[in-house]
């Protein structure tokens, strides 16, 4: 099994916080399409002939597509691939992309699962991140994708930015259950540099982030969403039984995936590439047939690093055991490693199995650190 990502590299605006590659000119839309094409015609023997079992069309904003544009994506896919009858294809939306006339467009296509950005139902929020929709946008969105037909829906979340307090956080929440949507992803708000929201905290016009009120809005969230009966299978994403991100969990498993368009990485599991990331190199590339790509190989340290990396982030855990057909490190040198960490409760161990505890979710990136060989 395997997955294949789209990167549509095309936003209305930019959003503040925001650092991933995309262009707020649709001026070369055209192009762009015929040279996603042309690359999975030239990327087809990347994933060996595997079966594809996840598509994911991110950017970017994959819903300012149409649906004709969306099918033909899909299309030459198939025409080099062997897809699954059954396979998980996501879509990411705007809410003010979502009008009646675009979701029934997209319903036309194998679209089967939308992930939809709310991030906040406030409009101050949405105005201080500069989002295009604006709360009601948001509720009428998943709205008219449920009335469609659709029932695999997840929705992102923000927290940890100054303007939200504890009471409009647990709001959203409560929003998000109400509309009865199976997966949500929070995530904390980074200031990632070169970013808009860098440069105006820099500047004082914006307060910086809290790391205290981070970690309380993310004891919050793990609180609610246990509450309301939900999983915490990764440490941002969260879902009803069954409703997990069938191609976010094969990147935190290690499954081969192909990333197609510029900025996108692609893994087939001895190394990992990635497109260039500017639109006009990308397309001209693939004008010549060519793939503007760089390439590295993972020695046997890289990928014992990545699967400590992402398998602690996971209720799946770090199995003792495959780290050790990874690699000629043993078990008892990590457990070793972790020791502080098991004092300090913030690693559980089962059957061979090492788990972030909730304190622990806290931490999870310096605990990986620290176990790195």
């Amino acid at each position: 099994m395997a997955g294949i990502y789209i990167h549509i590299p095309f936003c209305k605006q930019a959003c503040y916080y925001c650092d991933f590659h995309f262009s707020t000119s649709l001026q070369y839309k055209s192009e762009m399409l015929n040279a996603l094409q042309n690359e999975i015609r030239l990327q087809q023997n990347y994933l060996s002939g595997q079966t594809i079992e996840t598509i994911y069309l991110g950017g970017g904003t994959p819903s300012l597509l149409s649906g004709d544009e969306v099918n033909m994506l899909f299309d030459t896919i198939t025409k080099y691939h062997t897809v699954s009858s059954d396979a998980e294809v996501t879509i990411e939306a705007n809410p003010d992309d979502l009008n009646e006339q675009q979701v029934k467009a997209f319903k036309q296509t194998t679209i089967n699962r939308f992930s939809i950005g709310i991030q906040s139902f406030y409009n101050e929020d949405l105005f201080w991140m500069n989002r295009v929709h604006r709360g009601q946008e948001a509720q009428a969105s998943v709205k008219r994708v449920q009335d469609a037909g659709f029932t695999n829906i997840t929705a992102d979340l923000i927290y940890g930015y100054p303007l939200l307090t504890d009471h409009k956080w647990k709001h959203n929440l409560e929003q998000i259950f109400e509309l009865s949507i199976p997966h949500i992803s929070a995530y904390s708000m980074t200031v990632e540099p070169k970013t808009a929201l860098a440069s105006f905290i820099e500047k004082k016009v914006y307060a910086p982030m809290n790391e205290a009120q981070s970690a309380d809005q993310f004891m919050v969230l793990l609180q609610e969403m246990q509450n309301q009966g939900y999983e915490q299978y990764e440490i941002s994403n969260f879902c009803l039984p069954g409703q997990y991100s069938r191609h976010n969990s094969n990147y935190w498993k290690g499954i081969k995936y192909l990333g197609i368009g510029p900025s996108a990485h692609s893994f087939n599991g001895e190394a990992r590439q990635w497109n260039v990331a500017n639109n006009a190199r990308y397309t001209q590339a693939l004008n010549g047939n060519t793939i503007p790509a760089e390439r590295e190989n993972l020695s046997e340290q890289d990928r014992l690093n990545e699967y400590i990396m992402t398998s602690l982030r996971t209720s799946w855990g770090l199995d003792i055991n495959k780290l050790e057909s990874i690699s000629k490190h043993s078990g008892q040198e990590l457990l070793k490693a972790a020791e502080e960490f098991f004092y300090k409760g913030w690693i559980n161990k089962a059957n061979n199995v090492l788990t972030l505890s909730t304190e622990g979710k806290l931490y999870a990136d310096k605990i990986a650190a620290e176990l790195f060989f």
